[in-house]
């Protein structure tokens, strides 16, 4: 199978995938621009079935796991910012 043309703000490394935001967010009290999500798990797939709530809540959950940030700070981006999370975990699970 080929591998897929990533976007420019999704770069791949050994850590996953480091996504460059379009607009910096607050991360541990410092503006950044870049987060880095992991490769899921299938651990992380069980896990957040078991949160309850709506999808998008679970994704955002999922999301922020994957990010090493809190689900609150998801909730805090743009939408713009949130579609590149989602993109580069359809990455993963495509």
């Amino acid at each position: 199978m080929a591998e897929q043309e990533l976007p420019e703000y999704l770069v791949e490394s050994d850590e996953g995938l480091s996504i460059e935001l379009k607009t910096a967010v607050e991360i541990d009290g410092k503006q950044t621009k870049t987060v880095t999500m992991r490769e899921p798990t299938v651990r992380d797939q069980l896990d957040v079935q078991a949160v309850k709530g709506s999808e998008a809540h679970r994704e955002v959950t999922l999301m922020a796991n994957l990010c090493n940030i809190t689900p609150a700070q998801v909730e805090t981006m743009t939408m713009r910012n949130y579609r590149r999370l989602q993109e580069a975990l359809e990455v993963f699970t495509q």
